[in-house]
């Protein structure tokens, strides 16, 4: 199949595909789908096929999804309360077999709708293929956990084979399921990997300056100095810790990436412009 007939219409143009098709070429992509962003059906959609697209053109891309909506919509259902620290969900026997459903869930959806596009996937989550050992973030968490060992070997295997992994934020001590932070498990799998790229999609434009205006590009040290002049506060803080913590452990540039507009992820790859915030050291 020609390169064109597999790009969508409202995608990058053809030329500035070719120009970017060989740089990826022998790289690894590690993509994180998370956020509000995967709710709507239509930017789901699109997701898969931007994958989809990836996949056929022969590059390496490993998926990891959040759950974060998916998993309060299901607890709120079971009227169960949650409570956060630091931002993460204190997450009790009760809430990760909650947790761990909604996350397989989502993640056999994923690879359900990459295969009716003709796409190899397959999951990896603790019930099937399970990659990440944990080590508990703190006792008054529960069961959430900190990755501490990835298996490369699953996930190379799977990329010789033209298969793309999706892994779920959930992992191993013994037999006792851990939730993961999808950006903290992400941010992992990436370094462990030495990835060439690391994709937050999510549902904001990227890192935005004082004016509120999008930066296209920025280093570790200028994110540092907008953390502390307090352009850069809040909840975008941890997602941004990850994001130095990449690059600063052998990932080249970690991309903030805008998941609700179309084929985001095909005009950060393939394009002069991008379509977020990239990260460099």
């Amino acid at each position: 199949m020609k390169i064109e007939d597999l790009l969508p219409i409202d995608g990058p143009s053809i030329n500035e595909v070719n120009k970017y098709i060989d740089k990826y070429k022998n790289d690894l992509i590690v993509i994180k789908y998370g956020g509000n962003v995967f709710i709507d059906r239509d930017i789901f959609n699109n997701f898969i096929e931007d994958i989809s697209v990836l996949n056929k053109l022969g590059l390496s891309i490993v998926v990891i999804h959040g759950g974060g909506p998916r998993i309060k919509r299901e607890l709120d259902k079971s009227n169960i309360q949650s409570k956060f620290i630091r931002g993460l969900r204190v997450t009790d026997e009760k809430i990760i077999n909650v947790v761990e459903d909604v996350l397989i869930d989502f993640n056999n959806d994923i690879v359900d709708s990459l295969k009716k596009k003709n796409t190899d996937a397959i999951s990896i989550h603790t019930k099937k293929n399970s990659i990440i050992e944990i080590i508990p973030e703190s006792e008054e968490l529960g069961f959430v956990g900190k990755p501490n060992k990835i298996n490369n070997d699953i996930i190379l295997n799977l990329l010789d084979k033209n298969i793309v992994p999706i892994i779920s934020p959930l992992g191993l001590k013994g037999n006792q399921t851990y939730n993961i932070n999808g950006d903290t498990a992400a941010g992992s799998i990436a370094k462990s990997l030495k990835a060439r790229r690391l994709i937050l999609m999510t549902n904001i434009e990227g890192v935005l300056d004082k004016q509120k205006k999008l930066i296209e590009e920025v280093t570790s040290s200028e994110i540092l100095k907008m953390i502390e002049d307090e352009t850069i506060t809040g909840g975008m803080i941890p997602k941004i810790n990850t994001c130095l913590d990449a690059v600063n452990n052998g990932v080249t540039g970690v991309v903030i990436v805008d998941g609700r507009k179309p084929h985001s992820i095909l005009f950060e790859i393939f394009s002069d412009k991008g379509a977020g915030t990239l990260i460099r050291k």
